[in-house]
């Protein structure tokens, strides 16, 4: 049966720094509904309220339109091992861009990763857990690492270029953060 939290506990965080992957989920008032998986060790608990995720480029940039039109998120993990169980985390979200003063606060609890684009605080204003008994088993195998070379290959200026080819607006055309 679902629980709500109106923080996250130890328990939930331990759970939460255990999981290799999770889901990311937005929705504009008008538009498509987007939802992404996430990996790549990018996710933090700050405290009991607020969490941060390191955004790196990738094919589109619908979590910061999303926020901008109306500031929902959902955060999802599940267990695929051990004990069932599926967290979702509800709250509001800021993005913290690399010319923001509050950048260097949070970059540093992250790995350096090729393609980095923003940072996501969100302020958690519930917690859910679930029983997640129907969730099958899988085995970690590792990090893919496709998306790290690309980024690389690109370097600095060809990531920039694809931010301003690609990552403008959402796929709905709602404008993002790093319109310019």
């Amino acid at each position: 049966m679902a629980k709500f939290y109106d923080k996250i506990t130890t328990r939930i965080q331990q759970f939460i720094e255990a999981q290799k992957l999770f889901f990311v989920a937005t929705a504009p008032k008008n538009g498509r509904i987007n939802l992404s998986p996430k990996g790549m060790d990018t996710f933090r608990v700050i405290d009991q309220n607020t969490v941060a995720w390191l955004s790196v480029t990738g094919s589109g940039n619908e979590t910061s339109a999303h926020l901008l039109d109306t500031n929902r998120i959902t955060i999802m993990f599940c267990a695929f091992e051990d004990a069932p169980n599926i967290l979702r985390l509800y709250g509001k979200a800021k993005e913290v861009l690399p010319i923001n003063d509050e950048w260097d606060d949070y970059i540093s609890l992250f790995p350096s990763l090729p393609g980095t684009r923003q940072i996501f605080i969100v302020s958690v204003e519930s917690v859910q857990t679930s029983c997640g008994m129907s969730l099958p088993f899988y085995e970690y195998q590792g990090e893919r690492n496709q998306l790290n070379d690309w980024a690389s290959e690109k370097g600095k200026e060809g990531i920039e270029q694809y931010w301003n080819d690609k990552n403008q607006t959402s796929i709905d055309g709602l404008d993002t953060l790093l319109k310019k």
